[in-house]
Formats: structure tokens, sequence, C-alpha cells
């Protein structure tokens, strides 16, 4: 009777191993999976961001340049009209330009635009690099032994080396100013 009992026990310890070796590695490999999603995910939300932010942000220098463009031609008006001997006009009109328009500073939205640009551009760098780096700790973990047998049996495949380039993609935005 002891002999069947130990036999039993020795059966139901190597079952249990064996179910969690196929739970552990079946666990991890949805974890892996899980993280390979998340970070895809985070490649399109950031694009989205700088479609968002991008378009906003042109919108925005490209109004100022107007606003600042307008201001230029009534101080040239100004000028033009000091010019021809009408210098009570042109000061009225240039001090109501100073008032209207007291700074001047559509280089700083360039340079806010440049600045907005590189940050996002990053953002995706790192999130595409995160994608590459799950993608190949999932592929690692589908190849190795004794997970490539259990997981191979569960229907898991190791994920297509084409990890994504940083390249631009299509939707990137284009001539922004329409020049």
């Amino acid at each position: 009777m002891k002999k069947i009992l130990i036999s039993l026990g020795i059966i139901l310890g190597i079952i249990l191993m064996i179910t969690g070796i196929f739970v552990g590695a079946n666990n991890t490999a949805i974890n892996l999976e899980e993280q390979i999603k998340e970070s895809k995910s985070c490649i399109n939300i950031q694009e989205k961001r700088r479609e968002d932010l991008i378009y906003n942000l042109v919108d925005t220098v490209e109004s100022y340049n107007k606003y600042e463009q307008d201001t230029m031609s009534k101080i040239i008006e100004a000028r033009t009209k000091a010019s021809s001997g009408n210098v009570e006009e042109a000061e009225i009109l240039i001090n109501a330009v100073a008032e209207q328009y007291p700074e001047l500073k559509s280089n700083e939205n360039y340079k806010t635009l440049m600045t907005e640009l590189a940050v996002t551009e990053n953002i995706i760098a790192e999130h595409r690099n995160n994608y590459n780096i799950q993608v190949k700790q999932y592929n690692k973990h589908i190849k190795k032994f004794p997970n490539s047998a259990i997981l191979n049996i569960m229907g898991y495949e190791k994920l297509d080396n084409t990890y994504l380039e940083y390249k631009a993609s299509e939707d990137a935005p284009k001539n922004l100013f329409k020049e």
C-alpha cells in the first residue's frame, strides 16, 4: 500500500510540475504579448499626439505670422505717410499699432514649434525602441527550451523579426507651411 501511495505521490508531483511549467510558460507568454500590444498602442498614441499637436502649432504660427505681417504693413504705411509729409497721421497710426501690438515674437513661436517637433519625434522613437525590445523578449521566451516545445503545442508562434523601423510614417505631417 505504501508503494502505491508513494507512486501516486510521485506521479502527482510530476503532473503538478509539468502543469506548473505549462502554466508558467503560458502566463509569461501572455504577459509579453500584452506588453507588445501596449507598446504598439503607445506608438499610435504618440503619432496621434504628433498629428494633433503639429497641426495646431502650425496654425498658431501661421496666425501669428499673419498678425505680424499686418502689423508690419501698418508700420510701413505709417512710414510712407510720414515720408510724404503727413507726420501727425503717421504718428497716430504708429502709436495705435504700438498699443495694439506691444510685442512681436513669431520667432519664439517658431522656436516652440521646432522644440515640440523634436520632443515629439524623440518620444515616438523611444516608444518604437521599446516595442522592438518587447518583441525581442517575446521571441526569446518562445524560442527557449522547454518553452519552445510547450508553447508550440499551445499554438504560440514567434513574431515577425522585422521590428519597427524609425522612418517617417506615411501620415507624418509634410509641407506644414504650404510653401
